[in-house]
This record gives C-alpha cells, sequence and structure tokens, in this order.
C-alpha cells in the first residue's frame, strides 16, 4: 500500500511539472491575483529629493498614480497621432473614433497597474494583439510589427506584475507574452523575449527585496513581542514575589512572635509556682512542644514564601512521622486509636505527604470540636489504594469545644483540594452519634 502510494505521488507531482507552461499561462490569464496595494509606501531615497519641491510631501502611492495618468494621456494621444497618420497611408476608411478606442485601450493599462496589475497586463496585451496582428496598420509591417506606445505600456504594466503578483503569475505572464510575440513576430522573435524579460527580472528581484525586508520586519515585531511578554511576565513574577515576601513578613513579625511567647511562657510557667502539679507540668510542657513545632512549620513556610520560585527549603512530613503526630495528641484529652492495615513502607511521597496532612487537618478538628473524645485513625493500604479514616466521638461529658478563630473553616476546603490533586476524594459529615467523621480514598498511581 505505502509503495502505491509513494508511486502515485510521484506520477502526480511529475504530471503538475510537465503542466506547468500550461498552467502558469491559465493562471495569468483567468485566476491570477496580485497582492493588495501597499497603504504606506515610503518613499524611494532616491527620490528624497522632491520634498524640496512639495511632491515628496504627498503619498507615494498618490504620486505614482497621478505620474501614471500623465503618461497615459500623453500616450494615448501619441499613439492616436500615430496610427492615424499611419492609417491614412494605407487604410483611409479607418473609423477615426475606433483609431481613439484602440489608442484608449493600449494606453489605459498603464493607469490601472497600481490598483489592478493583472488586470491591466491583460487588457495591454489584448489591445497590443489586436493593433499589432501583421502591422496591418502601419506602413511597415515587417520593420514595425508593433505599436510602440503599446509595447512602452506594457513593459511597465509587466514590471508592476512580476513586483506584486505571486512567481506563477509572472512566469504565466511572460509565457503569455511571449506566445504572442511568435505569433506576431515569427522572423525575429527573440527581440521581444529580451525585452519582456528584462522588466519581469528587475519586477521579480524587487519582489524579493520587499518581501525578504517584509520578513525581516515581521521577526523583529515577534521579537518585540516576545521581550513585552517576557517583561511582562517578569513584572508579575516579581510583583508575586514582592507581595509573598511582605506575606512572611507579617507572618513573622506577628504569628511567629505569638508562637515564640507562647513556648516561652509555657516553658517558665512551672518555675514561677513551686506546687504546679505533675499533671499541668506535663501540659505546660507539651504545649511549649507544640509551639516549638509550629515555630519550625512557620519557618518552612518562610522559607517557601521568601523564594523567589517557591521551592520547598526542607523536607515536608509524611506518614513515616505517623507516630510522632500521634503523639503529639497525648495530654490533649482525645482518646486515640489506630488501626493500621497493609505497608505504609514505600509510599509515593505525593500520597505520603498528603496522607499525613489530612490526618493532622482532622485531628486538629477534633481537638478543637470533639475534646476528650474517643477518635478511631485508620489507614489501609489495598489495591493500589489508600483508604484514610479519621472518626471521633461527641465532646465528652464537661467538655466545651471551642470556637474557630474568625476567618477560618478553609480546612475541609484544602483537605478536599489535597485528595483532589492525586485524583482521590474526600468526605467529611456528622456522624449519627454526634461525632465527625473524615474519609479520603487516595490512588498510590496518578489516574492515566
Amino acid at each position: 500500500m505505502s509503495s502505491e502510494n509513494s508511486g502515485s505521488g510521484g506520477a502526480g507531482e511529475t504530471f503538475r511539472i510537465l503542466t506547468r507552461p500550461i498552467v502558469w499561462p491559465y493562471t495569468a490569464l483567468v485566476t491570477g491575483r496580485a497582492d493588495p496595494l501597499p497603504p504606506d509606501r515610503p518613499w524611494p531615497f532616491w527620490l528624497r529629493w522632491t520634498w524640496r519641491f512639495g511632491a515628496g510631501r504627498m503619498p507615494f502611492s498618490l504620486a505614482t498614480q497621478i505620474l501614471d495618468m500623465i503618461i497615459a494621456v500623453a500616450t494615448l494621444f501619441g499613439t492616436y497621432s500615430l496610427l492615424q497618420n499611419q492609417t491614412a497611408k494605407t487604410e483611409p476608411f479607418v473609423p477615426h473614433y475606433y483609431l481613439f478606442i484602440c489608442s484608449l485601450a493600449l494606453s489605459l493599462p498603464l493607469a490601472m497597474r497600481q490598483r489592478h496589475p493583472v488586470g491591466a497586463w491583460r487588457l495591454s496585451v489584448f489591445a497590443l494583439l489586436v493593433t499589432s496582428v501583421h502591422g496591418w496598420m502601419l506602413d511597415q509591417p515587417n520593420d514595425m510589427p508593433y505599436v510602440p506606445g503599446g509595447v512602452f505600456v506594457l513593459i511597465l504594466v509587466l514590471y508592476t506584475v512580476a513586483v506584486r503578483s505571486p512567481r506563477g503569475v509572472t512566469i504565466g505572464a511572460g509565457l503569455t507574452v511571449w506566445a504572442g510575440a511568435f505569433l506576431i513576430d515569427q522572423q525575429n522573435p527573440a527581440g521581444p523575449m529580451v525585452v519582456v524579460l528584462l522588466p519581469l527580472l528587475a519586477g521579480y528581484l524587487v519582489r524579493q527585496r520587499h518581501l525578504a525586508g517584509r520578513e525581516l520586519e515581521e521577526r523583529d515585531e515577534a521579537a518585540q513581542r516576545e521581550l513585552a511578554e517576557q517583561e511582562r511576565r517578569h513584572r508579575d513574577t516579581e510583583a508575586v514575589l514582592k507581595e509573598r515576601q511582605r506575606i512572611a513578613r507579617e507572618l513573622h513579625d506577628v504569628v511567629a512572635h505569638h508562637m515564640s511567647m507562647i513556648a516561652i511562657q509555657a516553658e517558665a510557667a512551672p518555675y514561677t509556682v513551686p506546687e504546679v502539679p505533675d499533671k499541668i507540668r506535663s501540659d505546660l510542657a507539651e504545649i511549649r512542644a507544640t509551639a516549638l513545632d509550629a515555630l519550625t512549620e512557620m519557618r518552612r513556610i518562610l522559607g517557601v514564601l521568601r523564594s523567589e520560585d517557591g521551592a520547598e527549603t526542607a523536607p515536608q512530613p509524611g506518614l513515616e512521622r505517623l507516630d510522632t503526630l500521634l503523639a503529639g495528641t497525648h495530654g490533649t484529652g482525645l482518646s486515640v486509636h489506630t488501626k493500621v492495615v497493609g505497608e505504609l513502607d514505600g509510599l509515593p511521597q505525593g500520597v505520603s505527604i498528603t496522607a499525613y496532612r489530612i490526618l493532622q487537618e482532622a485531628l486538629s478538628n477534633a481537638m478543637r470540636h470533639a475534646p476528650g473524645s474517643r477518635v478511631d485513625v485508620e489507614l489501609i493500604q489495598k489495591e493500589g489504594i489508600l483508604l484514610l479514616s479519621v472518626i471521633n466521638g461527641p465532646p465528652s461529658t464537661g467538655e466545651r469545644s471551642t470556637l474557630s478563630p474568625p476567618g477560618s473553616g478553609h480546612g475541609l476546603v484544602g483537605m478536599r483540594e489535597r485528595a483532589a490533586m492525586l485524583h482521590g476524594g474526600l468526605t467529611a459529615k456528622p456522624t449519627p452519634e454526634g461525632g465527625f467523621a473524615v474519609t479520603a480514598t487516595l490512588p498510590l498511581r496518578p489516574e492515566a
């Protein structure tokens, strides 16, 4: 199948190459289109002197159109006078209005070439062919089979076609004119071919220069846009970094300061009153240890906020610190019962960190809202999924829940976001016994 396709493609390409000499003239005569007129063409450097006379102050396109109109009018009357004098000798009964129409057809393409170069070329070829066949309007058909004014107009129009048209249209126009010249003057076709080739080659070179300049301008514009986009991203990154540094300063000045004071006061309190019971002394030590852990976490967060790329400056805790996390609940009044099924070693780091944070937040909620309650913690690893559940009962008798500080309430949202990040799920809802249950399902491998 592949060999057939390749062979078919090669035959098709060969056919297209062989038919190009026919397709190109058809394109120029029927379907060809030129590029739109540039809206703001600058004056060539060798015409800058026209500023002294005021002509250079008008748009270049308007100036060239006016010049073409002047030359077209001069060509019209010059050609009409020439045809009138020649036909008076050979064909005295040719109507003058017919001569004027022929002169107009030969001259009008010059006035059209700026707006419609391909259409102007088609009209010029048709008019020159009609008026030059066998030189029937001239008294020396063998020496001068073409109308000079029409040849002059055709040369200018061919140059414009080469400047403003694709390569296929330009080549098709040249082949068509060469074929017409061969039909009109079979004895000396080489001269017209050279005359046609010069404006086509000059126009093609000018077009390539314009295209190269346009491509360079587009590259410069693209580079400028990319530079502007990079500067904008740099400003955005700098603004984010400054905001993170501001938040870090506020956290350091406010939260870290208060946590340090809590730790210092908890450490100094037993020494201010010698008769402090051992239970209170143990609770104060636990408060101090919790405050120091909070300060450690705070310093890690400050390091992240102050880093430009937000990279972690310390490893985040995972389930390898489960015992430490559960030990931190001792002395809080909670009765924590843990059940672990399966191996927790070797879990993916993201799953381990997410499970630790969800468990940490769930235990913190139980401490605040259900002090003295029983908390059942289950971790089950099976079939590529880690099941985590934290279920606490109602507060024990005589205990009151702690109100959440203003502006909180993002704990459950954060837990759900962490689970969703691993394509898992999390539910948090009250239990019929008056407690609260948090259940998370965390895939050990990301979904495809």
